[in-house]
């Protein structure tokens, strides 16, 4: 999901930022396909307003693999930084590494085998309308100026 308080991309784009080497776990190759969080609520209400069971996937039609994620994401930034792909292992441990300074959690096995896994894409027909490009191109100028700590949101109280 994307939005103005969403971590994980602003995370992204503060790493894209600041370091002149970013690190992408195995090929790259796998597929997201980002949602704004505001399509998501809209979502949210409309089937919340129905009395049947029903399962639905708030997708957007723009689906990026990683590499084309982070290029996109790099371009509109401005930032230059080298991508290196590492074995998912030496991946994890960088970032680790990376969450000493930063105090929080990057990335975890977890996520990281959902992302592999292609669990970040769907098969179902585009529900949401906000484009992440066009989001993207808007919002570039504050996106990843500072970093979003998911374990100060989430777990002790602060951002």
């Amino acid at each position: 999901m994307f939005d103005h308080e969403d971590i994980l991309i602003n995370n992204i784009a503060w790493l894209l930022r600041r370091f002149s080497l970013f690190i992408v776990p195995g090929s790259g190759e796998y597929r997201v396909q980002p949602v704004y969080v505001g399509d998501l609520a809209g979502m949210a209400v409309a089937l919340g307003r129905r009395t049947d069971n029903v399962v639905a996937d708030a997708v957007w039609p723009e689906t990026y693999t990683s590499n084309e994620l982070l290029g996109l994401l790099a371009a509109s930034l401005g930032a230059r930084p080298r991508i290196v792909h590492a074995s998912p292992a030496v991946a994890l441990l960088l970032a680790r590494a990376e969450g000493l300074f930063t105090r929080d959690v990057l990335i975890t096995r977890d996520e990281l085998a959902g992302l592999s896994a292609g669990l970040l894409v769907s098969r179902e027909p585009p529900a949401c309308t906000t484009s992440f490009r066009l989001w993207l191109t808007q919002n570039a100028s504050w996106l990843g100026a500072a970093y979003a700590s998911e374990l100060a949101r989430h777990y002790q109280g602060r951002s």
